[in-house]
């Protein structure tokens, strides 16, 4: 007896929170958005170590081609238009999200996804050119150190684009719970970092390599 009055008398917070564990919700608030942010740290290091390396190695030619003789600016430049506007479709589909528009965002996510995959689309295309040529990641330290920064970067677009599908594919069937809500923001924070280390990208390799 004197259990079941404990019990009962329970203050208001401790009955909330036992509530809140026996129904299997928990969950800390923003805590999924500040881990994400760790991981988002962690991924510029990596990204701050090949553009170091890239930096050392970038004039290491081993009396092979250089950045100038085999980088091809316009075709770079159409393809960072497609990850640049990618990443504005994929604002719409973040406003439309909390409008609750799921269809609407739903094909805004869809156009962020072909932009997303036109860009790994040529990418893959400028590989296959330098392969063609002699001009593939054994080649010289130049290469090596080129293919290793611009080929992380597009390892990590085609997760992006893997992670988007998959998403997609939980809001079709969930709708708009708080859990998708959550997951399409760590979504854009990824997506919104991918471009911003691109920019780095096509500024220090695309562009002082072509004109150096």
């Amino acid at each position: 007896m004197s259990s079941t009055t404990i019990s009962m008398t329970a203050d208001n917070g401790a009955s909330k929170a036992l509530s809140f564990h026996v129904e299997g919700e928990h969950h800390v608030p923003n805590g999924t958005l500040l881990g994400f942010w760790i991981y988002l740290m962690s991924d510029c290091l990596i990204f701050a170590c090949l553009f170091a390396a890239y930096g050392v190695l970038g004039h290491e030619y081993a009396g092979g081609p250089r950045a100038s003789e085999v980088l091809e600016l316009p075709i770079v430049a159409v393809n960072t238009t497609l990850l640049l506007l990618s990443s504005i479709t994929y604002g719409f589909a973040v406003l439309e999200m909390q409008a609750n528009r799921k269809g609407m965002m739903m094909m805004w996510l869809a156009i962020t996804g072909l932009l997303g995959a036109g860009f790994i689309g040529l990418e893959l295309k400028e590989f296959a050119h330098l392969i063609s040529i002699g001009a593939g990641p054994q080649r010289s330290a130049f290469l090596s150190s080129f293919f290793t920064l611009v080929g992380t970067h597009g390892l990590h677009v085609t997760s992006g684009l893997i992670w988007l599908v998959t998403l997609m594919v939980q809001v079709g069937k969930k709708g708009l719970i708080p859990a998708n809500k959550r997951r399409l923001m760590c979504l854009s924070m990824f997506w919104h970092f991918l471009d911003l280390i691109w920019v780095g990208v096509f500024s220090f390799v695309y562009l002082m390599g072509v004109l150096s």
